[in-house]
């Protein structure tokens, strides 16, 4: 008898804001990820999904961080302060996606 292993799913809201919503061309998209995905397994995600122009200017795969210029919030707290791209993901979450805005 062959063993059958069952993968859990999370639902991911994913938004986005300035830049990337132009970049993307959507205001937002769900995802469903493996139960135990991080961060950087979404920014993965994204970056086949969204092509080379995402990988070039937002986040390029492998990286521990957004390029400058950009960051992230899981639930409207800095991706920084829940360990970067290491922060595990759980189902219902809501990630955005903005570009940085300087003033002057």
């Amino acid at each position: 008898m062959i063993g059958c292993v069952l993968v859990r799913l999370v639902k991911v809201r994913v938004q986005y804001f300035g830049y990337i919503k132009n970049l993307v061309n959507k205001k937002e998209e769900q995802f469903e990820l493996e139960e135990d995905a991080s961060l950087s397994d979404l920014l993965n995600k994204l970056a086949g999904v969204h092509g080379a122009a995402f990988r070039k200017d937002v986040y390029e795969p492998g990286l521990k961080d957004v390029k400058t210029g950009f960051c992230i919030t899981v639930n409207g707290v800095l991706m920084g302060q829940l360990g970067g791209v290491d922060a595990k993901l759980a189902d219902g979450d809501n990630v955005i996606l903005m570009s940085l805005m300087s003033g002057g």
